[in-house]
């Protein structure tokens, strides 16, 4: 019985280690994931509005310092307000500059300022999510 019970609080203190909070990086890092892949599915679909092909590209890299330009170029694009796809997807953007200019400002680490990258990516032989026309 000692043992059944000492396994048990073995099992849940290591799901509790394994269970952390997410941190700001990692939330920084899904929610830059989550916008490309629904912008690039938007600019796929073929039942949304025309102006949607006119949209600022968005590709994604928190690591790349340019990236605050670039959501805020996107978030304010005067096109396409009524589609709400691109409203959705502009609100998310615009958590995730407020996101890391407020509350993630001293956690994250930008390894390069390329503006070009976020304008034609170039991705690695296993990203197979990403394709540009």
């Amino acid at each position: 019985m000692k043992k059944l019970l000492g396994l048990s609080v073995l099992f849940w203190a290591f799901l509790l280690v394994n269970s952390a909070p997410p941190t700001c990086y990692s939330r920084v890092l899904s929610l830059g994931k989550e916008i490309t892949e629904s912008y690039m599915k938007l600019q796929k679909s073929e039942t949304v509005d025309p102006c949607v092909k006119t949209l600022p590209r968005l590709y994604l890299d928190i690591h790349n310092y340019c990236v605050l330009a670039k959501l805020r170029e996107f978030v304010a694009h005067p096109r396409c307000q009524r589609v709400p796809q691109v409203s959705a997807l502009k609100d998310k953007a615009r958590s995730l500059y407020t996101i890391m200019i407020s509350f993630c400002r001293r956690d994250l680490v930008f390894l390069n300022e390329d503006c070009n990258a976020l304008e034609f990516p170039i991705l690695s032989p296993t990203d197979h999510s990403a394709v540009w026309k």
